[in-house]
């Protein structure tokens, strides 16, 4: 299974092209534009989310609500580019026109624009930015519905905001009150502390990242491997989280706590009962030499603070090489609880893809036969 998306922030869509799909998986396009809606939801968001409602059309590889086996090929159209086509139509247009050269820490600006040999950063942040991930729930949701049919489902919320951290222990069943929720947080009274948080950054003109588990339930052991390095689990599941932007540092399990912790505290201790082996502790966070190993897989994503800032770094004009404040484009204070239904969507597809190069396949009934006589 592959994803290959394309498309600008500002530009006319944004598109999505899955191959390797197995034919036979129902697709529920009414869920596709719920997770596009919890995206664009969220205390602390700007703007732009209140100008366009994000919703998926499927182009091709579906009919009468089931996958063909061919590619299936969607299209997020963006409404805010009727707004922009003069300045980002592909047929022509005035590129005069809200041009960037005041090139923004923390982003591609800078970097981009020396590597593509550009004068104008707004070619780069144009599919360098976040709105690039609204292709990746799409696809993510399609994955997760490829997913459910096998028994294996995936949640999470936000455990911190700007430091402000709950360090409780939830249940797979609890995570899913989250999205109820204006910053995704369980515990109500952290959640109401790091809101009041955001409204000071707001009015600072800053902003804040924070850190998010993400759980996956019922992925039965071996998938992934001990044998090609390339193949270990964790190393594809971090890569996939690693590559939603802003996301600066993964850990599985215990994480970096484990260099903090003698051997004895760290290793989940195996057992048998009932023809069954297990654990009862999941330190390792489902992964064990790189591949599943029945428990719940557990994941933390640490985003960074959103790099456009209404108060504007100190940075240099492109052109002009003269000191300068960077260019604010209009942006979000937080955005963590968009980061969380993101980070759900690419460990999906992440796992998807595992999940049809180990089990093969070209119809779900197939892939279904197959999955149930693992252990």
């Amino acid at each position: 299974m592959k994803l290959t998306t394309a498309g600008e922030s500002h530009g006319k869509a944004l598109i999505g092209i899955i191959e390797g799909l197995p034919s036979g998986l129902k697709i529920d396009l009414a869920e596709i534009n719920r997770y596009l809606a919890l995206r664009q939801s969220g205390y602390g968001r700007g703007g732009r989310q209140k100008i366009e409602k994000d919703e998926a059309e499927i182009i091709s590889g579906v009919r009468n609500t089931f996958t063909l086996g061919s590619p299936l090929s969607f299209a997020v159209i963006n409404r805010d580019y009727e707004n922009w086509r003069k300045v980002m139509a592909p047929e022509g247009c005035d590129v005069s026109q809200r041009q960037l050269a005041k090139v923004r820490p923390g982003h591609a600006d800078l970097t981009g624009l020396i590597k593509y040999a550009q004068n104008d950063a707004r070619n780069i942040l144009e599919r360098a930015s976040a709105r690039e991930t609204a292709a990746r729930v799409v696809a993510g949701t399609v994955s997760r519905q490829f997913l459910k049919t096998l028994g294996v489902e995936i949640s999470g919320y936000v455990k911190s905001v700007c430091g402000i951290e709950d360090n409780g222990e939830y249940s797979f069943g609890q995570l899913e009150e989250a999205k109820s929720q204006p910053l995704f947080m369980l515990d109500g009274s952290i959640q109401e502390r790091a809101m009041r948080k955001i409204n000071s950054l707001k009015e600072e003109g800053d902003t804040a990242g924070g850190i998010i588990e993400i759980r996956v339930k019922g992925l039965k052991s071996g998938f992934g491997s001990c044998m090609r390095y390339a193949d270990k689990l964790d190393a594809i599941l971090c890569g996939a989280l690693m590559s939603v932007q802003a996301i600066k540092g993964v850990e599985v399990g215990l994480g970096f706590s484990c260099a903090q912790l003698e051997g004895s505290r760290v290793h989940d201790e195996i057992y048998y009962e009932e023809n069954k082996f297990f654990r009862k502790t999941n330190n390792a966070g489902g992964i064990e030499g790189g591949m599943s190993n029945g428990e719940e897989i557990v994941l933390r994503a640490a985003m960074k603070p959103i790099p456009t800032l209404m108060k504007g770094l100190n940075t240099v004009d492109y052109l002009t090489k003269q000191p300068a404040v960077a260019a604010a484009e209009r942006s979000d204070v937080c955005a963590v609880c968009a980061a969380e239904i993101i980070l759900e969507s690419v460990t999906a597809s992440a796992l998807a893809e595992v999940v049809c190069s180990r089990l093969g396949g070209d119809n779900m009934d197939e892939i279904i036969e197959r999955y149930e006589k693992l252990q």
